[in-house]
């Protein structure tokens, strides 16, 4: 039996984390002395925490590990590293992005001195926007779980043999944004409105378009909330985002396109 000390040099991990992770059930002490509440683990659980660790290095959370963990089935548990596997070569393709970006900025502000200058890029319109009729999914939810709920869609649409155009959506419903936890709804278009959760509505919006990685969206939101103040309208609804090329289509993020709406008013 080793201590916990102990137990913490093998697997190179915190006292304080292995507390944490008794109390959530991840691994457990093989014994706990009734007197002294000193816990001991067994040479036997090491795979098990040096696992934990490596899929805590992978990204998932201290939810998503537990499912692992306990998950029996190999097809399910290959499914979800494949996920995390994309994922990680999302995020990686994102950094690449931004990495392109600073230099963009470093040029034009090498040659304009104005380091405001990023944001003249986007032109904005006006636009008799056309009613979508969506399935679509309403959460709060963080940026990151856009896929998740997005496939859930899918695999709805599937199941209940709905066609849709693949055109995925976002509409973002809260007042202040918080990237990891904001009142977001996710949809699909669907080629019968029939077939719709709901249709989401047509009317006057301001649209611009932004190319590139998503980490540089809100340049294309403060432009775009500047020019409607500036030129008389007022926001008449929440924003929402068409994903018109995007990583589905297996590109690259320099190649991503997004059309913003803004619904406005006089």
């Amino acid at each position: 039996m080793l201590s916990i000390g102990q137990f913490s040099k093998a697997c190179m991990v915190t006292v304080k984390t292995l507390r944490h992770y008794d109390k959530l059930g991840l691994i457990r002490p093989a014994h706990t002395d009734e007197w002294t509440g000193y816990r001991y683990y067994d040479e036997s659980q090491i795979p098990r925490m040096l696992a934990i660790a490596r899929f805590k290095r992978y990204g998932f959370s201290l939810g998503e590990i537990s499912g692992l963990l306990s998950e029996t089935d190999k097809g399910v548990l290959f499914s979800k590293l494949s996920m995390q596997k994309l994922r990680i070569e999302q995020k990686m393709a994102e950094l690449i992005s931004i990495r392109e970006e600073v230099s963009r900025h470093m040029k034009n502000f090498e040659r304009t001195g104005d380091i405001m200058d990023y944001r003249n890029g986007y032109e904005i319109a006006l636009e008799q926007a056309e009613p979508l009729a969506v399935l679509s999914s309403r959460q709060v939810m963080s940026v990151d779980e856009f896929g998740k709920y997005y496939g859930a869609i899918f695999e709805r649409a599937a199941k209940e043999r709905i066609k849709m155009t693949f055109t995925p959506i976002a509409v973002y419903h809260d007042k202040e944004f918080d990237p990891e936890g904001s009142d977001i709804e996710v949809a699909v278009c669907v080629e019968n409105p029939a077939q719709a959760d709901r249709v989401i509505a047509g009317g006057l919006c301001a649209v611009t378009t932004h190319y590139g990685g998503y980490s540089n969206l809100s340049d294309a939101y403060g432009t775009m909330v500047e020019w409607i103040n500036e030129n008389g309208y007022e926001i008449a609804g929440p924003p929402y985002e068409l994903y018109i090329k995007n990583q589905y289509d297996k590109l690259p993020p320099e190649e991503w396109e997004t059309k913003i709406f803004f619904p406005v008013k006089k």
